[in-house]
């Protein structure tokens, strides 16, 4: 399993177009595979007029014109995008020029917004819920709702909304649980502050329960205040949370029951199982019982594996065997017959 490293601008580029490329160009240089954007084209259609932040979210916005240079600029450094559509225009906007991106993503407070779902049921990729603060009726709800219009590739994002997390809050065992519930992948956004002795091990903990896919914000100016700052981290924190995110799924492996390699040979019977020995010299013609078998650690390998031990009683030696020798079947008459009691314990009733 690899890594999913989803780089989050929100509005950290507060509406410098310059700086937006250059949070493009670090994301591409640490090696993330996407990078997530937040559009907004009619704030009205989102914010109340008498709504705070109306007028400077008017301020961070980008244009249409604007997004088709933006996006092109990270197809050109090889990236995926996930774009977060807070409104009707902006996922209009996405499906008519640009319905390759990876993702649409629809934020936790619009999770259950009749009309973005509608609009996102035959977005032709990923559709990715947010459902951080989100009941599982409200989660339920959306899931339902795309499912039952058609669309089947969805993605929960799973994150404490609060600005930066406790991390005692987080709560990262729900998602498996949430995952189990719903029978789709769940990927991780974590909001830990950006100083936050912790953050990395935080941001890469659910890494270690099978979770690939994970969300983090970023910014070039690592702890100056801008919009989105509180849980952003910079190239530095980044870049350990990639290498780290790759060693957690690199150790936690693809959950397979067959044997490697590796542990085929360290299985090996002899050197590392203990092999079916003479517990002393058996002699031409003298069966073999449990008085005169044991099991040793050898320097060689044995072709007998010691489950073989029941059926090796009460057959015969077909040659003079030394003690602590190796037991197998060209040194005994061995048939597929089945043994007596007595066969089997005649050693122990001498």
């Amino acid at each position: 399993m690899k890594p999913y490293i989803i780089g989050e601008t929100a509005y950290n580029h507060q509406g410098d177009i310059h700086y937006l490329k250059r949070m493009i160009d670090d994301i591409a240089e640490i090696g993330l595979q996407a990078v997530k954007f937040h559009l907004l084209l009619n704030p009205e259609s989102y914010l109340q007029n008498k709504h705070p932040l109306i007028k400077k979210i008017k301020e961070w916005i980008f244009t249409e014109k604007e997004w088709d240079e933006i996006i092109n600029y990270s197809k050109q450094k090889g990236l995926d995008m996930i774009a977060l559509c807070d409104d009707l225009d902006s996922l209009k906007f996405i499906k008519k020029y640009h319905r390759d991106l990876k993702g649409i993503e629809i934020h936790a407070s619009s999770l259950n917004d009749y009309f973005l779902l509608e609009e996102a049921r035959d977005f032709p990729n990923s559709v990715i819920l947010g459902i951080g603060g989100s009941t599982l009726d409200e989660i339920e709800y959306a899931v339902n709702f795309l499912k039952q219009r058609g669309k089947e590739d969805i993605i929960l994002m799973y994150g404490f909304q609060s600005y930066p997390t406790d991390y005692t809050q987080i709560n990262l065992a729900k998602m498996q649980k949430l995952k189990n519930l719903f029978n789709l992948p769940v990927g991780y956004a974590d909001h830990t502050a950006y100083d936050d002795k912790y953050n990395v091990d935080i941001s890469v903990m659910a890494a270690a329960m099978g979770i690939n896919i994970l969300e983090k914000h970023y910014t070039p100016d690592y702890g100056v205040k801008r919009i989105d700052y509180h849980a952003a981290v910079g190239k530095k924190q980044m870049k350990q949370i990639k290498d780290k995110m790759e060693l957690y799924l690199t150790v936690l492996g693809d959950g397979s029951l067959s044997m490697s390699d590796s542990e085929l040979k360290y299985g090996n019977t002899g050197p590392m199982k203990k092999a079916i020995v003479a517990r002393r010299p058996i002699k031409k013609g003298e069966k073999l019982t449990f008085s005169n078998l044991c099991f040793k650690r050898t320097e060689e390998e044995s072709p007998v594996p010691q489950k073989m031990f029941i059926n090796l009683l009460g057959i015969e030696a077909y040659q003079d065997i030394d003690k602590d020798e190796i037991i197998d079947f060209s040194k005994v008459k061995y048939r597929f017959n089945k043994q007596s009691y007595s066969d089997l314990t005649g050693g122990l009733e001498d």
